[in-house]
């Protein structure tokens, strides 16, 4: 990539989303964001009581993170957010045409197993269920790569160097 993207990292919760961005954005030598500090305090206590988020509790948290990115065009950057549904993609694509999406994948037990040994976050690994059951995969008319989380972070990071580089230049 020569011209930098700014990159969502993506995926249900457990993937690595919060291990991978700021290895990638290291690689790539631009800035990294966590998605979660978007969250206004009413979409973190919902979710830490095991309250799955609506559509209209996401909508202010996926416009803060698109003004982010949109705020990185033609510098580049990198930002996790689980983008699971198409629309929110859409949403963040409205703010930051030119944005690609990492969707993180992987075997349901692999991240169960990683989520359960997560110390301080504030997801559950009840809501694992409802991730997977939003979750819409990127389209082919998407602009994004998948990656599998098996693996150490180090392997997982050069994959999606390797799947990235491979993108057509951002639009600016």
């Amino acid at each position: 990539m020569n011209t930098p993207h700014v990159v969502v990292v993506m995926g249900v919760a457990g993937t690595g989303k919060t291990t991978i961005g700021p290895l990638l954005a290291a690689r790539l030598g631009v800035p990294y964001a966590e998605a979660d500090d978007f969250h206004p305090p009413a979409n973190i206590a919902k979710m830490s009581a095991g309250t799955p988020l609506t559509d209209e509790d996401r909508r202010p948290w996926l416009d803060a993170i698109g003004g982010w990115a949109q705020g990185r065009a033609g510098l580049g950057g990198v930002v996790s957010c689980s983008a699971l549904k198409r629309s929110y993609r859409d949403r963040l694509r409205s703010a930051a045409p030119g944005v690609v999406f990492l969707h993180l994948t992987g075997d349901r037990a692999l991240i169960e197993d990683r989520m359960s040994h997560r110390q301080g976050h504030f997801m559950p690994t009840a809501l694992l269920d409802s991730q997977f059951a939003t979750l819409q995969p990127l389209q082919a008319d998407e602009a994004g790569v998948a990656v599998d989380v098996a693996g150490s972070p180090a392997e997982i990071t050069e994959r999606a160097v390797h799947a990235l580089s491979g993108l057509p230049e951002p639009i600016q």
